[in-house]
């Protein structure tokens, strides 16, 4: 009986070379997935399992994990204003972490000896699979023939040719990986400390120039329309509005980031929709919660967002901290205006029935309705009390 392996397929390069090395080579089942998180069409997801059926898998599986991919992960990056060094809404890192989640549960739906990934040995996403698997499907074999073997490109290209498989092998001079929270752009700009990616890299190209507003509606910190028009699912709002503020080339920067093996790197990437709910989200915020739900959730939040990128999406500690910033959400509702121009955005307001800067108790630097002069001065010389003290005790003692 041979073995039973669970393939992380995309089609590419890498995975398509892990079919045939496993079933041919090592005479694996091979049953390869693709799991979906918002960046393939429906008809490019029908040639990737055209294609894993030529290359002589046992099954293939297409998982939609646009709308879980969202429930799972996006929603808490959202309640936090996650940007990973104050630039970053981990695109790729969230991404590989709902992909690894759902190819581990295929494994133990279909009872697998083996499951398998197309990682190299260079980067995060070895880690996050892998990590994943351990926790999920502790026992099953991790294979990773890419990694293990140490392949180039070409030796990978050779190798398909003798077995009668033709794969490109012009490498595209910018590798694109897009999802529903943003596309990530490499190339040879950003392996260097210097550069910037031209014009002509990134995906959504400029084709908007007149400023236009889009009115962001929230409830209980979650996007579910936009310009008044309902959507049953955030990740459908999400979409929605991606096509709207994609074409001012908004989103799009490039980051510097600690990777988890130890090493710095830089990529580029296109949000939109990301960023701008992010601010938005964080404007209304800021007009709802009060100083010390905000200062907390920026705590907390930034551990959430570091823990998430290295792949830890499985310690119990996230759905504590997942908890708080649901709970945190619970008056999060209201509209953001929102002006889009070429290649930026900016918050306009908000209009929110919970916002605490209310006409009724005061505007601040003219006057207030909730207490007199003579409250301030009790309260100026209460509150700065003890610093009163301690400048004193050190006066007596300069004397002494």
């Amino acid at each position: 009986m041979s073995t039973k392996v669970i393939l992380g397929f995309s089609g590419g390069l890498d995975t398509t070379y892990c079919v045939k090395y496993l079933a041919e080579e090592k005479g694996y089942e091979v049953h390869s997935i693709i799991v979906n998180t918002g960046g393939f069409t429906e008809e490019e997801l029908t040639n990737i399992e055209k294609h894993a059926h030529a290359l002589g898998v046992a099954s293939h599986t297409t998982v939609n994990a646009v709308k879980t991919y969202y429930d799972r992960i996006i929603r808490f990056l959202v309640y936090g204003n996650v940007l990973k060094n104050n630039t970053y809404p981990l695109s790729v890192s969230a991404e590989r972490l709902s992909q690894a989640i759902h190819i581990a549960e295929h494994a133990q739906k279909l009872g697998a000896d083996a499951v398998a990934h197309g990682s190299t040995g260079a980067g995060n996403d070895q880690v996050r699979f892998d990590m994943v698997f351990h926790i999920m499907i502790p026992g099953v074999e991790i294979i990773t023939p890419i990694r293990d073997l140490k392949l180039s490109r070409e030796q990978e290209i050779e190798y398909l040719q003798s077995k009668g498989v033709n794969m490109n092998a012009e490498k595209a001079m910018y590798s694109i990986n897009k999802g529903l929270w943003g596309t990530s752009v490499g190339g040879k700009e950003t392996l260097s400390s210097k550069g910037m990616l031209p014009e002509s890299a990134w995906p959504t190209q400029l084709t908007k120039h007149d400023p236009e507003e889009a009115v962001l509606g929230f409830e209980k910190g979650e996007l579910v329309s936009v310009n008044d028009r309902p959507f049953e699912h955030p990740s459908e709002a999400i979409q929605y509005l991606q096509s709207i503020a994609g074409p001012y080339g908004i989103g799009r920067d490039i980051h510097v980031g600690d990777t988890i093996i130890g090493i710095k790197g830089r990529v580029g990437f296109e949000a939109a929709a990301p960023m701008v709910i992010l601010k938005a989200h964080h404007a209304l915020e800021k007009h709802v919660l009060t100083k010390w739900q905000l200062q907390w959730k920026d705590t907390l939040s930034q551990f959430y967002g570091n823990w998430l990128h290295e792949g830890q999406i499985m310690d119990p500690v996230m759905r504590d901290i997942e908890a708080y910033l649901e709970h945190s959400q619970e008056n999060v509702t209201g509209k953001v205006y929102v002006q889009l121009m070429p290649y930026r955005f900016q918050v306009i307001g908000i209009e929110s029935s919970y916002d605490l800067m209310n006409s009724k108790f005061g505007k601040y630097g003219e006057m207030n309705a909730g207490f007199t002069g003579n409250d301030v001065r009790g309260f100026s010389k209460i509150f700065g009390n003890q610093t009163i003290i301690w400048n004193a005790v050190q006066n007596e003692n300069k004397k002494d």
